[in-house]
């Protein structure tokens, strides 16, 4: 039975029909992955921004608070 070449035709084309959905599914990752780099990397662009403009807050706020501690001894 494993000789018949009807048996070999169907193997053969259920075979490639696998091949085909893995390498449809190889492209669709390759693009998803792509796009979740992209979102990283913007994350942690944002991120980076984020933790800057907090910290100059930061630095705002303290100077704030030294000035009215001055006012306050004066």
């Amino acid at each position: 039975m494993d000789d018949d070449p009807r048996f070999l035709r169907e193997q053969l084309s259920a075979f490639e029909n696998k091949l085909s959905e893995l390498i449809d599914m190889a492209d669709r990752l390759k693009v998803e992955n792509e796009s979740l780099r992209d979102q990283q990397l913007n994350l942690v662009e944002e991120r980076s921004r984020l933790i800057e403009k907090n910290e100059l807050a930061r630095i705002r706020v303290e100077a704030i608070v030294t000035r009215l501690k001055s006012l306050e001894t004066a």
